[in-house]
């Protein structure tokens, strides 16, 4: 155990990564050049003994390459060229600094592979010319060339020209030397037959129907004497161009729906600049529905859609064979606009059963038609599991001749037939259902209430015995005092006599009324005659 713990503990973990640490350095150090040093995202040379002559290369082959962001050189005067093939390997590059070294040319196609270049920097180095196609297709934010001995011609006018649309203090510091040897400000400079060239297209008609073709003609000028070609970037449809000294031409031919919104351009381009002139291809097609797919449940059903067309088509549901008008508890939503592509859902609002069925999509404008049909699921029917019913009841739609819905609006409805929208009867069945269960609760409370007022009632009406009863000793239950003592007999009971009745443990004597009762001579029995009275035989 203990032999485990000195070879994977705590200490040995940290010696490892020390060693890997080690590793990478050495690696790195075999594949930096001399008199340069390398991590992985840097190299920097700027020891002057014994110096490069050349540009810094790492290894070939090696993948760390491509992670190098930055590469720094300074004080290095055997360093004069950079060749085609030195910086391609650097694909992540984005800052370049060479300063205070001997470098007199750049490459052409230095910087081809090279797009991720955002900085670069030539101070004091022994450039006397500098193309501007160096850096033509980089997007620079900064090119600082201050400190060289650049020779005044027409070949450097496009610094002047870039140093005026930048206005940066980086470039005003920017000579050149004239043929007597002195330094001129770049920003005098004035050079004959050197200035920007320019570009004219021509387009008669850029609004064209699938499947045509057209012709674009362009002309150039400028001195030099501009070079011309066209831009036209991923165009779909074929094409072919001509051009003779100043003028050009480009037919498109069976244009394509794809080519609808792209720009194309005429470029001219000298040793000063260049110049564009640019226009947007229109392509006019029928419209075409290429995606209509079941209903999807999130917060609203949806029964998405992708429909292309140009000019915009208009939009019309049908639901089992007939038009669908749309309300605000099912309307169709456009989501997405792309160009001429349009992305949208038909949204339903809680749909239940009564909307199952098949939705066709109709898609239509002045070039033509397109439609699809989609079957749509949203529940079972009561007491069926699955739902298959394929007898949809015919009341919850109607054939309404209603205009079709635009897809950029298609929730505005100023003069809308009534809609046979069927959520909307189904939301009145539900109504009907509730207002039914409301009633009979309502009724059902009340007979509760009735039965408990007339069980009430007997107790109140049975609950009292008769006072005959009490004084005479007899069951009749006529008596309203009837059996008050329930017959029980008390510590009291043979006091007060037999006309009495018990309160509580007090026996009060009563002299019944029989006027009060209701009870006739003839009902009276024989011993509640008064004293003194004959009795009948």
């Amino acid at each position: 155990m203990s032999s485990w713990i000195r070879w994977h503990g705590p200490a040995m973990a940290r010696l490892w990564g020390f060693c890997w640490l080690v590793v990478g350095f050495w690696r790195a150090a075999l594949a930096c050049p001399t008199s340069c040093k390398c991590s992985a995202s840097r190299i920097w040379c700027s020891d002057p003994s014994p110096g490069i002559v050349a540009f810094p290369r790492l290894e070939p082959n090696s993948a760390d390459s491509e992670n190098i962001t930055e590469i720094f050189i300074a004080n290095q005067k055997r360093l004069e060229i950079i060749n085609e093939d030195d910086v391609e390997a650097y694909v992540g590059l984005r800052n370049l600094t060479i300063v205070d070294s001997g470098l007199k040319f750049v490459a052409h196609k230095a910087f081809l592979k090279n797009s991720n270049l955002q900085h670069i920097n030539f101070t004091r180095n022994k450039l006397t010319s500098l193309s501007r196609k160096h850096f033509r297709h980089l997007d620079l934010s900064e090119l600082i060339l201050v400190g060289n001995p650049f020779t005044c011609s027409c070949d450097i006018m496009w610094i002047k020209t870039l140093q005026e649309a930048k206005s940066s203090p980086d470039t005003e510091d920017l000579y050149c030397l004239n043929e007597s040897s002195k330094n001129i400000p770049l920003a005098n400079l004035q050079i004959p037959n050197c200035g920007l060239p320019s570009a004219n297209l021509a387009a008669p008609n850029l609004t064209v129907e699938e499947g045509k073709s057209i012709t674009l003609s362009c002309s150039v000028a400028g001195d030099p004497v501009p070079n011309m070609y066209w831009d036209v970037g991923n165009l779909v449809s074929k094409h072919m161009n001509e051009t003779s000294h100043t003028q050009g031409s480009l037919r498109i031919t069976n244009i394509s729906s794809d080519d609808s919104g792209k720009q194309i351009s005429c470029v001219a381009e000298n040793l000063v600049g260049e110049d564009q002139d640019s226009v947007n291809l229109t392509v006019h097609f029928a419209p075409t529905i290429t995606f209509l797919e079941s209903p999807t449940s999130d917060h609203h059903w949806c029964i998405p859609f992708t429909v292309k067309g140009n000019p915009k088509p208009a939009l019309q549901w049908f639901y089992n064979g007939a038009i669908l008008n749309e309300s605000k508890y099912i309307c169709t939503k456009i989501h997405v606009t792309n160009h001429t592509e349009y992305h949208g859902c038909l949204q339903l609002d809680n749909p239940t059963h009564m909307n199952n069925g098949d939705y066709t999509l109709i898609a239509k404008n002045e070039y033509g038609k397109d439609e699809k049909q989609i079957s749509a699921h949203f529940m079972g029917w009561p007491g069926i599991d699955d739902g298959a019913n394929p007898n949809y009841p015919d009341v919850i739609y109607e054939d309404y001749g209603t205009a079709a819905n635009d897809v950029g609006d298609t929730t505005n409805r100023s003069n809308e037939i009534p809609s046979t929208d069927v959520t909307d009867k189904t939301g009145r069945e539900h109504l009907s259902v509730y207002a039914v269960v409301v009633i009979a609760s309502v009724v059902g409370f009340c007979l509760l209430v009735m039965l408990f007022l007339l069980k009430l009632a007997r107790h109140s009406k049975f609950g009292m015995k008769g006072p005959a009863s009490v004084i005479s000793n007899d069951d009749d239950s006529a008596s309203p005092l009837h059996h008050i003592s329930n017959g029980s007999n008390t510590p009291s009971s043979s006091e007060g006599g037999p006309d009495a009745v018990i309160i509580g443990m007090t026996k009060i004597p009563v002299i019944e009324n029989p006027q009060y009762f209701g009870i006739t001579n003839s009902q009276l029995k024989p011993d509640t005659w008064p004293r003194g009275s004959p009795k009948t035989a």
